[in-house]
């Protein structure tokens, strides 16, 4: 990935990660519900680009929000990805279990002077649009939060496997960002950050709705002394009303007992050509045609018609 940062450019050094192979890529829901169709496009566009570049693909469960969490929904997310014959080549890690880490690599931003503590609340910082640049916080708070000290005139550009090129003033269109909430509960900016890391990960793919983050996620990573990862952002999948698919009330979740009509569809959404894939055979027939015909250049940055 290609990407240049004007302004201070935090660092630290930062104990080397696992070896990993030249493409390593992951796909990471959180288990907020069932398997959607907007989950499924990014599952396996990620699965495939990391199979045409003859690489890993391997899949984490971001559960660090138990108030949003579904029960049972991260295990039948794995029921369903298995059904559609999208198999992890390592361990699943589940983010509820890696407080420790996260731990460390905060305390290592607070004493490199990169992270701070902040007693603001929303509404004090409603009145700044909720963008942090300095605590204007009246109470002292028992759990405040800790924030990522974004540099004056922090500007982050990047060149996207799909969406082209990007750039944001990250310290005018994010602020100081939230790395452990006043609730104790992990952000995750943070967690991805080191997770990726650790798992060697080489190439995130995931959804466009993420694009915004990755300029936070670039600071992150320099700061902690972070191997930078290469980034490509698939289309999101939307509504009639041109609400993202997962957040609307009409999302459609993905029927694990008919694999190959929902990896055919998936497949149309990234801009494939149709006859490519056999109209008929089993979930290994179509993954094995997939393999063969996936062209990456045709993935579409944006979708032309809604899903419902």
């Amino acid at each position: 990935m290609n990407e240049t940062l004007n302004g201070p450019v935090p660092h630290s050094p930062s104990p080397e990660p696992p070896p990993s192979p030249g493409y390593r890529g992951r796909f990471a829901p959180s288990p907020t519900g069932d398997l959607h169709f907007g989950s499924l496009l990014a599952a396996f566009g990620s699965w495939l680009l990391a199979r045409h570049q003859g690489g890993e693909w391997w899949v984490r469960i971001e559960d660090l929000d138990p108030p949003r969490e579904v029960a049972g929904a991260a295990d039948r997310q794995l029921q369903a990805l298995s059904a559609f014959g999208l198999h992890a080549d390592g361990p699943v890690v589940r983010q509820s279990a890696r407080t420790a880490c996260y731990q460390a690599a905060l305390q290592r931003l607070l004493e490199s002077g990169h992270a701070f503590e902040c007693h603001c609340t929303r509404a004090e910082l409603a009145a700044h649009a909720g963008i942090h640049r300095e605590c204007v916080g009246r109470a002292h708070r028992d759990l405040p939060a800790i924030r990522f000290r974004v540099p004056d005139g922090a500007s982050l550009a990047f060149e996207d496997g799909i969406q082209g090129s990007q750039a944001q003033r990250v310290d005018i269109e994010a602020g100081d960002f939230v790395l452990r909430r006043a609730d104790g509960l992990w952000a995750y900016q943070l967690a991805v950050v080191v997770d990726d890391a650790a798992q060697g990960i080489t190439d995130v793919v995931r959804g466009a709705d993420l694009l915004d983050s990755t300029p936070r996620q670039i600071l992150l990573q320099r700061a902690l002394g972070l191997p930078l990862p290469r980034y490509a952002h698939l289309p999101l999948v939307r509504d009639e009303a041109g609400r993202k698919l997962s957040k609307s009330s009409s999302a459609w979740p993905v029927d694990p007992t008919t694999p190959a009509a929902g990896l055919r569809a998936a497949w149309h959404a990234l801009g494939q050509h149709a006859d490519a894939l056999p109209a008929a055979g089993g979930v290994d027939t179509v993954l094995s045609a997939a393999r063969a015909a996936f062209d990456p250049t045709r993935i579409p940055r944006r979708l032309r018609h809604p899903i419902v």
